[in-house]
């Protein structure tokens, strides 16, 4: 027979047993060995990711590298060599760049623009767009490469373009009738293969060909933005794939009704903002007189790196355009220079190893036209410590460079 004891009513309290902290409970519904049980599968697990990706000797691990390769190689012969590859055997870890023409641009760029990819170019009115697409072009041509200019405004001005110094007997050049066409001939030659640099002046006179017929004063709401969203979406891979460089120069519009923020806004739609790979502000920021003061023979403007891929964004360059004969480069030749410490400031003077510049900024200048040997050896010695530095921050970023040069390049910054 089972006695039950009732409880006293002046027994001692109960003991409230410690629970553990929340984060530390453990729910009564999972058994204690399902849980041991999923924590081994779990590290089994990673055992096996472990040993597939340090390529030891498991053969789990060297099925998985026989089956990528067989993948790989039947995607290949079923949509063309080189569909897809390992990055490190195609040597495209480093994107390739060429000149922009201006030398202290180039220094925020990393190097110049790059081949291949889509470049914008805006900014307001007279402040230089044209004439630094001109610049790429006269130095993609010094470099034997091939150029087209797409015409649209139909303000090509030949003059100024041979004094920027670009070679107009063979730069091709197309001054189409609508939008239409030309976007498809600017893809048609950039799929050719032949053609290094297409520049298009600009988007905002790309006039979709339904506008051009139909009457002035007739909505037409989102033509242009359709239609360079359309195109856009085949150019970009042509132009890698042909590495073929496209320079977009687009002005500026203001929105209405805005009052708080920026009303300024790009024409032709937000489709080339995503498919750029470089986006280039360029403002002007003051005129430059004459040496008598009476009259404005320049102005000096400020380039900023709104977007870029291939760099580091948000970087600026100043420097002069003079009327008539464009980019001042002894100018630029001279801020780099000093910016990389090839020439010694003291005070006011500007010395070039055993060669004095002269006291000032101009009297330097006018040393450097009177001695072209000299600008020459500066320029050999600026642009390859440049190109180091856009080696140094790629292999960087990519993790290719050893803890030492890591270390060497920190103390340079």
């Amino acid at each position: 027979m089972i006695s039950i004891t009732p409880l006293k009513a002046h027994s001692a309290p109960f003991a409230i047993p410690l629970l553990p902290p929340p984060f530390l409970r453990i729910s009564p519904r999972i058994p204690c060995a399902l849980t041991r049980r999923s924590m081994k599968l779990r590290c089994e697990f990673e055992l096996k990711g472990n040993g597939a990706l340090s390529g030891d000797s498991d053969p789990r691990a060297l099925d998985r590298l026989k089956a990528l390769e067989a993948a790989m190689n039947e995607i290949n012969s079923s949509f063309g060599k080189g569909s897809v590859t390992r990055l490190g055997s195609s040597g495209g870890a480093l994107v390739e760049t060429f000149p922009s023409g201006c030398l202290t641009l180039d220094f925020a760029l990393g190097g110049g623009l790059p081949r291949g990819r889509i470049v914008e170019i805006f900014g307001p009115e007279s402040s230089g767009k044209t004439t630094l697409a001109l610049h790429a072009i006269a130095e993609i041509q010094k470099l034997g490469g091939n150029a087209m200019l797409v015409d649209a405004e139909h303000a090509f001005d030949p003059a100024y373009s041979r004094a920027l110094g670009v070679d107009i007997e063979n730069l091709i050049v197309c001054q189409p009738d609508n939008g239409e066409m030309a976007l498809e001939i600017a893809d048609r030659m950039c799929r050719s293969g032949a053609i290094d640099l297409i520049c298009i002046d600009s988007v905002s006179a790309l006039t979709p060909r339904a506008e051009i017929e139909g009457e002035i004063g007739m909505q037409q709401i989102g033509l242009q933005a359709r239609l360079m969203s359309q195109a856009l979406r085949k150019m970009s891979g042509n132009a890698s794939k042909a590495g073929c460089t496209l320079i977009f120069l687009n002005q500026i519009r203001y929105k209405i009704g805005v009052f708080y923020g920026n009303p300024e806004v790009t024409s032709g739609g937000i489709a080339l903002k995503f498919f750029a790979s470089l986006r280039l502000e360029i403002r002007p920021i003051g005129k430059i007189k004459s040496a008598k003061g009476d009259e404005d023979i320049g102005i000096r403007v400020r380039v900023r790196v709104q977007k870029s891929k291939v760099s580091r964004p948000y970087k600026q360059a100043e420097f002069e355009i003079i009327f008539g004969e464009g980019v001042g480069k002894l100018g630029c030749l001279l801020d780099c220079a000093e910016l990389m410490d090839v020439i010694v400031k003291k005070g006011s003077w500007y010395s070039y190893g055993e060669n004095r510049l002269g006291q000032g900024k101009e009297k330097a200048l006018q040393y450097l036209r009177e001695n072209p040997t000299v600008c020459n050896d500066m320029e050999k010695a600026v642009r390859p410590m440049m190109m180091d530095v856009s080696r140094h921050m790629s292999l960087l970023a990519f993790g290719q460079l050893s803890t030492a040069e890591e270390e060497q390049i920190n103390d340079e910054k």
